[in-house]
């Protein structure tokens, strides 16, 4: 659900550069502290399009690539920067070297066994296998406003702000047939 009617959320389907289309998010607010569950749901909206790809056409593309990279990354930075893994504890792995000025790491040395990387590496995976989860459930439910979504996208390329939430907001007949929309076929060469 969308926090207000005035936010300024945007679904487009319109391609730019290497992307296919694109959701944009914007914080309601500046933050500075996330909370595990804030990490858990980014992570999970993340992986909607990779979801959203095999419940309906029963196949994946590349164009989730960046978003299953982004959902790895904040898993990772969970684990091995916030402490927020319940079988390694509240403990950091790894020494960032970084360039303050640029606002960018350049290394990171790692202070740790090859055992505890296995285990880093574990609860990476289940972390973002929960976000996996959770947007499976997510768009499972939601599989008829989805499918509305979508043809609207088809005839409209973009929608944002008070139309995508009135879209979203609509009851839908889950009895009806949530078929997806028809997909356009490349011409050929």
């Amino acid at each position: 659900m969308l926090p207000k009617a005035d936010n300024p959320y945007k679904v487009t389907i319109v391609a730019r550069g290497m992307s296919g289309g694109h959701t944009r998010y914007l914080p309601d607010e500046d933050r500075n502290l996330w909370t595990k569950g804030q990490f858990e749901d980014t992570m999970a909206a993340a992986m909607g399009g990779r979801v959203a790809e095999e419940l309906i056409f029963e196949d994946v593309t590349t164009g989730a690539s960046n978003d299953l990279e982004q959902a790895t990354n904040i898993a990772r930075t969970m684990v091995t920067r916030y402490g927020m893994s319940r079988k390694l504890g509240p403990r950091t792995f790894g020494k960032r070297e970084e360039l303050v000025f640029l606002g960018r790491e350049i290394s990171e040395q790692r202070n740790y066994s090859d055992k505890i990387a296995e285990d880093i590496d574990g609860e990476v995976y289940n972390l973002v296998e929960a976000a996996y989860q959770s947007a499976t459930k997510v768009i499972t439910d939601n599989k008829a406003k989805l499918s509305q979504l979508a043809r609207h996208l088809i005839a409209h390329e973009t929608v944002e702000g008070d139309e995508l939430k009135e879209i979203l907001d609509t009851d839908i007949d889950t009895d009806a047939d949530p078929a997806p929309p028809p997909v356009a076929e490349a011409a050929p060469a």
